[in-house]
């Protein structure tokens, strides 16, 4: 597999390291020091991008991979009021596109598991249900794309809830979400079910970027040869 990063931040060299332990070539490596190069795409013939740049930059960034009719894989987060136009570059070009906030396995079964803690917990309004994520320093997007997809999850399950907010509930309806950033965090979501008589708590925790990685790897073996839009719960049969 021919593999093009588009962003070579940590995330970048980390699905590198894969990518070469399996015997696949890194074509080219896209950074803030050679932006240009990503006009040229199709000289390097990559069989697939993987996306992992900034937000300011990613849609222009994906709209040139699919224009250039190159599946791509997408993890950059804050950039979704431009998703279903990317969506629909990836039908228009023939080729795919693949988006997820968070490429670990574990937080996909763990958007599972919460979505059907919440069916069950919806017939119990004592409940009041939170989300609260702790990431390192350096993340620039607060709420992160995970906790963001998250909150949707539970809000699809339960009907007292309609929207999600940061930090302070301004109606009943209102899901909330806190964000914090700590030191050396690679990511830790936890979800609560809180009443006046007990609390129902579910957390994952992420041990290291490494499972980020390979969840991304994964999709970009995944889509080579599909057409349309896709997301982890495609690939994973939830």
């Amino acid at each position: 597999m021919k593999i093009a990063l588009i962003g070579y931040g940590r995330m970048g060299k980390e699905i590198e390291k894969i990518a070469l332990a399996n015997h696949d070539e890194i074509v080219l490596r896209i950074s803030s020091k050679n932006l240009s190069e990503i006009q040229n795409l199709s000289r390097f013939a990559p069989d697939v991008c993987i996306e992992f740049s900034k937000p300011e930059s990613v849609f222009e960034n994906i709209k040139i991979c699919l224009e250039h009719k190159i599946p791509v894989v997408s993890g950059t987060t804050a950039w979704l009021d431009k998703l279903d136009e990317a969506k629909a570059l990836a039908v228009q070009n023939n080729t795919a596109l693949f988006y997820a906030p968070n490429y670990s396995l574990g937080v996909n079964l763990f958007f599972a598991i919460n979505a059907y803690a919440a069916k069950i917990l919806a017939h119990y309004h004592q409940y009041e249900t939170s989300v609260e994520e702790i990431h390192h320093t350096e993340k620039l997007d607060a709420p992160s794309g995970t906790a963001i997809r998250l909150a949707e999850k539970l809000i699809a399950e339960l009907p007292h809830k309609e929207d999600w907010e940061l930090d302070h509930a301004h109606k009943n309806t209102d899901l909330v979400i806190s964000a914090k950033r700590e030191a050396g965090v690679p990511g830790t979501h936890t979800t609560r079910f809180n009443s006046k008589e007990d609390q129902i708590t579910l957390t994952h925790i992420a041990n290291s970027r490494e499972g980020f990685a390979k969840g991304a790897y994964q999709a970009a073996k995944w889509i080579i040869d599909k057409q349309g839009y896709f997301e982890m719960k495609d690939m994973l049969g939830i």
